[in-house]
C-alpha cells in the first residue's frame, strides 16, 4: 500500500519561506512522479507544481511560478516544496500526490493515483 506523509507546515508571515516534504513508502520511489496541490476554504483543489522521476522535468502554474521549487530525493523517498515570497493567498491545505507514469509531470489531479493526508499551511498579513 502507498502512503504519502506531508509534514512542515505551518504559520508564515506574508513574504517567509517555507519547506514542504512529502515522505512516499510502499512503492518504488522513482517508479513515479510526484505533484502538489493545493485547497483553500471552499474553493477547488488546485495544482501547485509537478516533477518526473528523475526531477528532469518541472511544471507549475503561472501563479506559483518564480516563488514555488520542486524538488526530490530518491534516495529519501521524499518530495519537497520550496515556497518563497508566501503571501495570504497561499493559506490552504497542501497536498502532495503521486502518478504511476514516472515521465510526467502532469498538472491534473485525475492522473495522480495516491494523495496524502495534507498539511495546512496559513500567511499572515
Amino acid at each position: 500500500q502507498v502512503q504519502l506523509v506531508e509534514s512542515g507546515g505551518g504559520l508564515v508571515q506574508a513574504g517567509g519561506s517555507l519547506r514542504l516534504s512529502c515522505a512516499v513508502s510502499g512503492r518504488t520511489f522513482s517508479t513515479l512522479s510526484m505533484g502538489w496541490f493545493r485547497q483553500a476554504p471552499g474553493k477547488e483543489r488546485d495544482f501547485v507544481a509537478s516533477i518526473t522521476w528523475s526531477g528532469s522535468s518541472t511544471n507549475y502554474p503561472n501563479s506559483v511560478k518564480g516563488r514555488f521549487t520542486v524538488s526530490r530525493d530518491n534516495a529519501k523517498n521524499t518530495v519537497y516544496l520550496q515556497r518563497n515570497s508566501l503571501k495570504p493567498e497561499d493559506t490552504a491545505v497542501y497536498y502532495c500526490a503521486a502518478d504511476r507514469i514516472p515521465a510526467f509531470a502532469s498538472a491534473d489531479l485525475r492522473a495522480y493515483d495516491y494523495w496524502g493526508q495534507g498539511t495546512q499551511v496559513t500567511g499572515s498579513s
